[in-house]
């Protein structure tokens, strides 16, 4: 691995989302190992209902980082808003998100390429915009916020996403004592950019901000095998040639270095409710 932070990396980005098995192979793994913490998708739409002045009445709804859709298809069947729009820098993932909305007949929801540098929206149009865990790809996200802020139509809502600096860390523990990579618990952290810590501040720049919530999310992994499954895609960490990428090698590797136990970890996560500026209609 580069010096670069990986999710800020250009070069690295069809290597992280090039294919939507890697994003849903980890996702999957983090989600069988979740004992604690609502689901964010639910927690997204709860905040919705909460903040905006007429939920139950959206026009447009966009969902930046949509990645595999779970959240825009979440925001459309809780909401019905009029139409979701899905936008994400990865075209597998957009490929498999409407790969799933196909499965659900009826939804106002669409799928699209690019990137939130510069949203697909005209100004002032969006009654709803959400950016979860997209954030921290950007190396200058207070531009994507600005930009939120624009296409927002006057009682509009945002609700940015994030998590802590420090999530994950039991993780970087294990990896270090395994000496599969004995510097990990010194990689900076993946959410550096747009993280619990700067978040609010973020938004507060061109948003008012209505509320902040945070929440602790807890996960146990069976064992070595279980954390393999996460690990393998992970790019947080400079693991041996042959082990990047294959979950069984790197399985393999655990067994033999360290006992079998289950691995509790922990992710702090952030929810940010803004309006544009000047307030409610």
């Amino acid at each position: 691995m580069s010096g670069t932070n990986p999710f800020l990396d250009p070069a690295r980005q069809v290597e992280l989302y090039g294919h939507g098995s890697r994003l849903a192979g980890r996702s999957n793994a983090l989600m069988r190992a979740k004992t604690s913490g609502r689901p964010v998708p639910d927690s997204i739409v709860g905040l919705v209902r909460d903040h905006h002045e007429r939920p139950d009445h959206l026009g447009l709804v966009l969902d930046l980082g949509c990645g595999r859709g779970t959240s825009s298809l979440a925001l459309a069947q809780e909401l019905r808003p009029r139409r979701v729009v899905g936008f994400d820098a990865a075209p597998a993932l957009i490929e498999q998100a409407r790969q799933r909305a196909r499965r659900l007949v009826g939804l106002p929801v669409s799928f699209h390429h690019g990137d939130f540098h510069h949203l697909p929206v005209s100004a002032g149009s969006c009654d709803v915009i959400v950016a979860a865990f997209c954030l921290y790809h950007s190396p200058h996200p207070q531009v994507v916020v600005a930009a939120i802020g624009q296409a927002l139509a006057p009682g509009g809502l945002a609700v940015l996403v994030t998590k802590g600096l420090d999530s994950y860390r039991e993780m970087d523990r294990l990896v270090a004592a395994a000496g599969l990579d004995p510097r990990a618990e010194q990689h900076e952290s993946l959410y550096v950019s747009a993280h619990s810590g700067n978040l609010t501040d973020l938004a507060a720049a061109s948003l008012d901000v209505l509320a902040v919530e945070h929440e602790e999310h807890t996960f146990t992994f069976d064992g070595h095998d279980h954390v393999a499954e996460y690990l393998a895609t992970n790019p947080k960490y400079d693991l041996a040639p042959g082990l990047y990428g294959n979950a069984d090698a790197l399985a393999a590797a655990l067994h033999e270095l360290l006992p079998d136990r289950p691995l509790t970890t922990r992710s702090l996560v952030t929810f940010v409710v803004a309006q544009p500026r000047g307030g409610r209609r």
